[in-house]
């Protein structure tokens, strides 16, 4: 799924391997239960424009096929798509970058912390874009819900048992 200017939502839920781009004042992105998933924000607040993607995995060489079919699952093409998408819906200066999530969530598995994997990976391939990031929240134990605002930029974190904080 990629969602761009929904007129009528505002606010768009997106999923697993799903990214979506909002502008103008009012509208918001959110993703529910990042565990091992990450989720990439980039705001153009001068522009009110937001974007987010719910990676799952770091590498599409895992799945070239389904790459194809859902960019958004894969660190390494959810992210170029993600800026790229921004850029179209009209982000001219500096976007401010941050990520969430990545969290270890089989603690006896040293091998397989995907969560790690996937916040590394994005912080790498947004390095390698020329983005810097501007806040991480990630690792930990957490099932995080994100949600960002267009108008501010403002993202806002939850989690079962805890308090709102924001990123």
């Amino acid at each position: 799924m990629f969602a761009t200017d929904l007129k009528n939502m505002n606010e768009v839920v997106i999923g697993l391997g799903d990214m979506a781009v909002v502008s103008g004042p009012g509208k918001s992105i959110k993703t529910f239960a990042l565990g091992s998933c990450v989720a990439v924000i980039l705001t153009a607040p001068q522009q009110q424009i937001a974007g987010m993607v719910h990676i799952v995995l770091p590498d599409s060489r895992i799945d070239a096929a389904k790459a194809k079919i859902k960019p958004g699952y894969y660190a390494d093409t959810a992210i170029p798509l993600l800026i790229q998408k921004m850029r179209q819906a009209g982000a001219r200066d500096a976007m401010v970058c941050k990520i969430a999530g990545g969290g270890k969530m089989v603690q006896s598995v040293e091998t397989f912390n995907i969560g790690e994997k996937n916040y590394l990976a994005a912080e790498e391939l947004l390095r390698n874009s020329g983005l810097s990031l501007a806040a991480r929240d990630v690792g930990g134990v957490l099932s995080r819900t994100v949600s960002v605002s267009s108008t501010s930029g403002q993202i806002l974190l939850s989690c079962p048992g805890y308090q709102e904080w924001h990123l």
